[in-house]
C-alpha cells in the first residue's frame, strides 16, 4: 500500500527537525518511495510503501513531538481507472 505522509512542524522546531532526520532510519517494513520538502519551509511529503500500517505509524511516531502528521492511504491514478466501471 502507498501512503502519503506530510510532516507540518513549527518554525522554532526547524533545527531540531533537520537534525533527527539526518539521523532518521525507516523501519522495517515501510519503503520510502520519495521525499520532498516544501520550499517556504516547516512541511515535509513523503511518500513511502508498506504492506502493514503499522510500519508508518512507527516511523511517524518519532516525530509527533515536533508537529502535526497528515497519513493519507493513495493509489496510482491509473491503477484506481482500471476499478472503476465501464461507462
Amino acid at each position: 500500500m502507498l501512503f502519503m505522509v506530510t510532516l507540518t512542524w513549527e518554525p522554532e522546531k526547524r533545527e531540531e527537525a533537520v537534525a533527527r532526520r539526518t539521523q532518521f532510519k525507516y523501519p522495517e517494513g515501510m519503503k520510502q518511495i520519495g521525499e520532498w520538502t516544501d520550499l517556504a519551509g516547516g512541511r515535509v511529503f513523503i511518500l513511502s510503501e508498506a504492506e502493514d500500517p503499522k510500519a508508518v505509524l512507527a516511523a511517524t511516531f518519532a516525530w509527533t513531538d515536533l508537529g502535526k502528521f497528515e497519513i493519507t492511504p493513495v493509489m496510482e491514478t491509473d491503477e484506481l481507472l482500471k476499478l472503476l466501471p465501464k461507462t
